[in-house]
């Protein structure tokens, strides 16, 4: 369709954001809703997986950083607004916490990949990432069968690994996450 016969995108406000139904499950970026798809029985047994090996290793170290798992608001930017529920996430700066969502870039995201839209893991919210300061992004795609690791710190280095694999999480010293087990578990 020629750029002048294309509908114009709505753009929304935070107010806006703020006011739509609860179970309406939506990203925004730069001021345009996105409807999200409704995750699977293996997209969530993936997410309790890695969110618990996460978890109980911060709870271990007694750390400061705070883990959180979707729905829960990141605010990337407020102009234009840009707001995302990643899968999972750790914050370790606690200013950027308001009580109702994150307010900046969290240290660490994984995204587990939906089967209805995965070029909105591997584009959109790794362009959105990397540019908006997130340290470390875990792209986990279970029908590949793999994982991408992200790393945006000084230049992107990016690093797929199988399912078989041992992958440090990089903002800790020693965890180490057994993507085997993982898949042992889930019979994936």
């Amino acid at each position: 369709m020629p750029p002048a016969l294309q509908a114009k995108q709505e753009i929304i406000t935070l107010e806006q954001y703020e006011a739509l139904p609860e179970d309406k499950r939506v990203e925004i970026f730069e001021g345009v809703v996105y409807d999200m798809a409704n995750p699977s029985q293996e997209h969530q047994a993936i997410s309790m997986e890695l969110s618990n090996i996460i978890y109980n290793y911060m709870k271990r170290k007694k750390g400061s950083c705070q883990l959180f798992s979707a729905p829960f608001d990141v605010k990337l930017s407020d102009k234009p607004l840009t707001i995302v529920q990643p899968d999972i996430m750790v914050i370790c700066d606690k200013d950027k916490l308001d009580g109702k969502r994150c307010n900046g870039a969290p240290d660490f995201i994984i995204e587990i990949v939906s089967p209805g839209n995965p070029s909105d893991d591997y584009i959109r919210k790794l362009y959105y990432y990397k540019n908006y300061g997130v340290r470390k992004y875990w792209i986990v795609d279970p029908r590949k069968k793999t994982i991408t690791v992200n790393y945006f710190e000084n230049d992107i280095v990016s690093v797929q690994y199988p399912f078989d694999s041992i992958i440090k999480v990089n903002i800790y010293e020693d965890l180490l996450i057994n993507f085997s087990e993982i898949a042992d578990i889930l019979d994936i």
